[in-house]
């Protein structure tokens, strides 16, 4: 390297910045992200930080496309039928991809066959939190406090249906003999929406989902699933310390492409996404949103996938949940 590209990297990587990945004549003029939530929750805010970092280590435009509705079942349908060339990547969590094939019967896709895994960024968990007017400081007085009303019911707003957060509702009514009502949204922006006009008393979700208003004062996390405590809500105890063991096993973040996409297409979004990843910035800003923040490579991502769905297999048989 001579003594000006050595420089020049140098200034580049104290900015805050990395060099362009080297061009393709293959390469997509414009990268279209979806997203199966609407604006405003946390898996938007996710995609639109790193959109907008992907672009400069792509060289490419970076546009982010919300597809809303069914848990992101219609955003997983739309990357099925978009074209296997890399113009198109879906930004999505587990349930999308590793829950919603084994809740709906006919959900329009087969991740196994119609998609293939471009790479992971971060691990996160989901949590319980309370709404303004809900009179509970603690998870145990969030139990008491259900356990007052009229007949021990209460809902529970959840962001999908037959979601993650459903079956924890239904696990948490069992174990603390509830009658807790799960109460799905199309996405995490309306269920807070309700939760901060007091419209239904407690959510469940991500951390990432939450974090903002728990740390405005304006909602209350009080319980978190996973093996530990998270690094950004350090005060707030884990189900298992609560004494309901099970969900330590976190779900996780990735990008997925359709199948048929050149490998060399892949390799080269991974090797920008860990770029992305690696700047400092990128991952202070998406640790604070209460994500354990770590690339994947695509081949480990679709491991993680295939364990942490075998791992829901087992708990949705469990739970006696049939297909819809």
């Amino acid at each position: 390297m001579t003594l000006s590209r050595r420089h020049l990297l140098a200034s580049a990587l104290a900015a805050g910045a990395l060099p362009l990945l080297p061009a393709r004549a293959d390469a997509p003029k414009t990268l279209r992200v979806l997203v199966g939530f609407p604006p405003g929750g946390g898996s938007d805010a996710i995609a639109r930080l790193l959109a907008d970092k992907l672009k400069d280590t792509l060289g490419v435009p970076v546009v982010v496309e919300n597809r809303p509705g069914a848990g992101g079942q219609i955003a997983a349908q739309a990357l099925k039928g978009a074209p296997a060339d890399g113009s198109t990547l879906f930004l999505t969590h587990d349930h999308t991809i590793s829950i919603l094939p084994q809740v709906v019967k006919n959900p329009g896709f087969d991740p196994a066959r119609d998609f293939v895994a471009a790479g992971g960024f971060a691990t996160f968990v989901n949590c319980l939190a309370v709404s303004p007017g809900t009179p509970a400081a603690s998870f145990a007085e969030y139990v008491d406090w259900v356990r007052r009303q009229q007949g021990g019911k209460s809902a529970v707003g959840i962001p999908a249906p037959a979601s993650t957060p459903e079956f924890l509702v239904r696990l948490l009514g069992q174990r603390y003999q509830l009658d807790l009502v799960a109460a799905p949204y199309r996405g995490s922006a309306p269920m807070i929406g309700d939760m901060l006009g007091n419209q239904i008393a407690a959510g469940i979700g991500s951390v990432q989902d939450f974090i903002e208003n728990h740390r405005a004062g304006k909602l209350r996390v009080l319980a978190v699933l996973g093996g530990r405590r998270q690094a950004a809500l350090p005060q707030v105890p884990t189900f298992a310390e609560l004494g309901l063991p099970g969900f330590e096993d976190t779900p996780y973040y990735g990008f997925y492409a359709p199948a048929g996409t050149p490998e060399a297409v892949l390799a080269r979004f991974a090797e920008a996404l860990s770029r992305v990843v690696a700047q400092s910035q990128v991952r202070e800003q998406l640790t604070a949103m209460g994500l354990t923040v770590g690339f994947m490579t695509p081949a480990q991502l679709a491991a993680r996938e295939r364990a942490y769905t075998a791992a829901w297999q087992r708990i949705i048989q469990d739970s006696g949940f049939k297909p819809q």
